[in-house]
């Protein structure tokens, strides 16, 4: 792998937002306070002066949104009530607001802690996977469940893939992202949450108490086509929904698994997968790659760092391979699907991801809340910059493909399936 800064390296992750959380993270930097200046200063400000110095030094962009920083410095010291915390927690939020960033954000004691959790492989919230609807014309608007956790606090209620959720505690979920969607289902072990869900013909009010959930973040199947006796074809599903820190052991697990059943080839379903931890991500893209660039890393100077892989960690590089993405597909998601698609290890399937193409670093504050600040971009292979973009896929999906291990095998063996695809087209470019 080329070599780059270290010191950038320990800091960086890449955010999420899913299920489970917004901007997960790899590694969590401490700030510290420098000297006070020679005039006093209270405890409050110098705890907002933490988080403008944290901003100042980490911020990809150096104009800061087009505004004097040590000017804004000066004047929110003079003229924002800091008197509580509370009061100084809304001056820094009004702070990170000018960037105009919606990646860029403060986060209260309790929330940082559970960002921090969000990559443990187990979560506090309600166990849903949560995407956008697959069509205008489908369900009410709102968002569509994905999954529910076996035995979560969704799954005892009656929630089922395909219900919508129409509000999360009075809040509409039309025009909420999956990341703020993700954020409040997210919080305190024990605390509630209120959802608003639309159920076949009829809409339900279930208050739901969150409770710690284990997330398994990946389903496999083996899709064993018509064909004639031991010629059949085989293809190997992988649905990869997060990337916590057991999803490249688990993707490992997967693919060794379908490769002992003798697959002819993959498909890798990061539909409805808004992202995680950028170490997984990079691991997961060398297991099919025997070399090549993975991903870019940027600052406002240009190329900062580069990921590369020497094959030493691939393990099926010569099957055919399709992978499948939505507008719900995001970040590390993102990253993976460019990576193999420019090095034209893999056709990609859907529509164009998300476009999250920006990268989080989080830093803790000294009295244990925390900032997650963007601290730089990523580009493709191909040296694209996918920010608000997205990737492209080569090909549609039929609008009915479905997004379950069972069902998309009977899409591949039923040509008069509205969802059918054949198995032949899939992989042929």
């Amino acid at each position: 792998m080329m070599k780059s800064s270290v010191n950038f390296r320990q800091n960086l992750s890449v955010a999420l937002v899913r299920i489970v959380s917004v901007l997960l993270v790899s590694s969590i930097s401490v700030v510290t306070t420098d000297s006070p200046p020679s005039w006093g200063l209270s405890e409050e400000n110098l705890l907002f002066l933490e988080a403008w110095r944290t901003i100042d030094r980490a911020y990809i962009d150096k104009t800061f949104n087009g505004q004097s920083w040590f000017r804004y410095r000066e004047t929110a010291l003079r003229n924002e009530p800091m008197n509580t915390r509370e009061e100084t927690y809304m001056a820094i939020k009004k702070m990170v607001a000018t960037l105009d960033d919606p990646f860029t954000r403060f986060l209260e004691p309790g929330k940082f802690k559970s960002l921090r959790s969000g990559t443990q492989g187990a979560v506090t919230g309600v166990g849903l996977s949560i995407g956008y609807p697959a069509a205008s014309d489908g369900p009410p608007a709102g968002l569509v469940v994905i999954s529910a956790a076996p035995g979560g606090p969704a799954n005892r209620a009656g929630i089922s893939p395909g219900d919508v959720i129409l509000g999360i505690d009075n809040t509409t979920t039309e025009t909420l992202t999956i990341y703020d969607a993700a954020q409040m289902l997210q919080g305190p072990e024990g605390s509630t949450v209120e959802l608003a869900i639309h159920s076949g013909p009829e809409t339900r009010l279930l208050t739901l108490t969150r409770e710690r959930v284990s997330v398994n973040p990946v389903k496999s199947r083996l899709c064993e086509l018509p064909g004639s006796g031991s010629n059949s074809p085989k293809i190997g599903y992988i649905k990869l929904t997060t990337f916590n820190q057991n999803a490249s052991s688990a993707v490992r697990e997967a693919i060794e698994t379908l490769r002992g059943n003798n697959v002819n080839a993959f498909v890798l379903d990061l539909r409805d997968n808004s992202g995680g931890s950028f170490p997984e991500g990079i691991e997961i893209a060398k297991f099919w790659l025997d070399k090549g660039v993975i991903v870019y890393i940027c600052d406002s100077r240009g190329v900062r760092d580069i990921y590369d892989t020497d094959g030493s960690n691939a393990i099926a590089t010569s099957e055919p391979l399709a992978v499948l993405v939505n507008k719900g597909t995001a970040s590390a998601s993102e990253i993976l699907a460019g990576a193999l698609k420019d090095n034209k290890r893999a056709l990609v399937y859907g529509e164009p991801t998300y476009g999250k193409g920006k990268i989080q670093s989080v830093f803790e504050l000294s009295d244990g809340s925390g900032l997650a600040v963007t601290v730089a971009r990523y580009e493709t292979p191909a040296h694209t910059d996918i920010d608000k973009v997205g990737v492209t896929p080569d090909h549609p999906l039929p609008k009915s493909f479905p997004k379950d291990e069972e069902a998309f095998c009977g899409c591949l063996k039923d040509p008069t399936a509205a969802c059918y695809l054949n198995q032949g087209l899939l992989f042929s470019r």
